[in-house]
């Protein structure tokens, strides 16, 4: 089999402008990631990546307001100001859209993705499984995806810069943790200035042809609970003595496990996921609400 190589995208410095996109990606790999070299070093756009701000309205739901965890207790809100490390979701809360499912409608399979989305999100059915049914639905190749983030930038979510501007002032280390793929997620964390290595996702693979191959299984993300096992590791290694969790998804939540995240925050600004939002630690609907508890 050919050999693979690895492939990054390095925008130029984003403008503001507004634009919008839909739906997500589904592929399956059992192909020993060893055998491959990830394919992403040295092609580049031939124009620059736009990462815009934009803003959505999300209804407020009756029952999750009943939960009581839209008003966050003194104990939560001392965790969060204390923290010193928070970990975003990207998909639905650092962006506007999932990105597998923005990739899977540019290359026509938008609605059978998202559908698998819905199911991934509610933790309905293992991550692995719908991670592996969607990517196997449109197989993007290299091309397509260097094409759909020419002409799809991501979205960012409004308030999602100033408040990281603020942790990284406070001296609070932001991550992104995410069941998305690193090739997307990229040009979000440069516009947002939040260190490469700092990014904690999932890795599609090519072929030396561009052609699609799979996506890398040994990292955690890419199956049930990975998200937990990545905020384990970010808070061993990097000896954090608290950690946030900011998500919208059921995997998201699993990352409040001993040893991950001492705080769940559910983001329902863009997703309304009411069985992961009753769970949450605290419930908000912007970021503003977290930004305003910052000293």
């Amino acid at each position: 089999m050919a050999g693979i190589v690895r492939w990054s995208i390095n925008p130029v410095r984003p403008s503001y402008v507004l634009h919008r996109s839909l739906l997500s990606t589904p592929a399956i790999s059992q192909i020993p990631a060893r055998s491959f070299r990830h394919l992403f070093s040295n092609i580049k756009p031939s124009k620059p990546l736009v990462i815009v701000a934009a803003s959505l309205d999300v209804s407020k739901s009756t029952s999750s307001m009943q939960s009581g965890n839209t008003f966050p207790s003194e104990d939560v809100l001392e965790i969060w100001r204390s923290a010193d490390a928070v970990c975003f979701d990207v998909d639905s809360t650092v962006c506007l859209d999932e990105g597998i499912d923005e990739l899977a409608d540019f290359c026509g399979a938008g609605k059978a993705v998202a559908e698998w989305t819905t199911k991934a999100m509610s933790g309905s059915i293992p991550f692995e499984e719908a991670l592996a049914a969607r990517l196997s639905l449109f197989n993007p190749s290299l091309s397509k995806v260097h094409d759909f983030l020419e002409k799809r930038p991501p979205r960012i979510s409004p308030g999602i810069a100033e408040l990281i501007k603020k942790l990284k002032a406070k001296k609070t280390d932001v991550y992104l943790v995410s069941g998305g793929f690193r090739q997307m997620i990229k040009p979000v964390a440069l516009e947002l200035g939040i260190p490469l290595e700092n990014i904690f996702a999932n890795q599609l693979l090519f072929g030396s042809s561009g052609e699609f191959i799979g996506f890398d299984i040994k990292e955690p993300t890419s199956r049930s609970g990975g998200k937990a096992v990545a905020v384990q590791h970010i808070r061993k290694v990097f000896d954090h003595k608290l950690l946030v969790m900011i998500g919208d998804g059921a995997t998201d939540l699993e990352a409040r496990k001993p040893g991950g995240a001492d705080l769940f925050i559910c983001y329902a600004g863009v997703q309304m996921r009411e069985a992961v939002a009753v769970k949450a630690d605290w419930l908000i609907f912007n970021f503003q609400e977290l930004l305003s508890t910052l000293a």
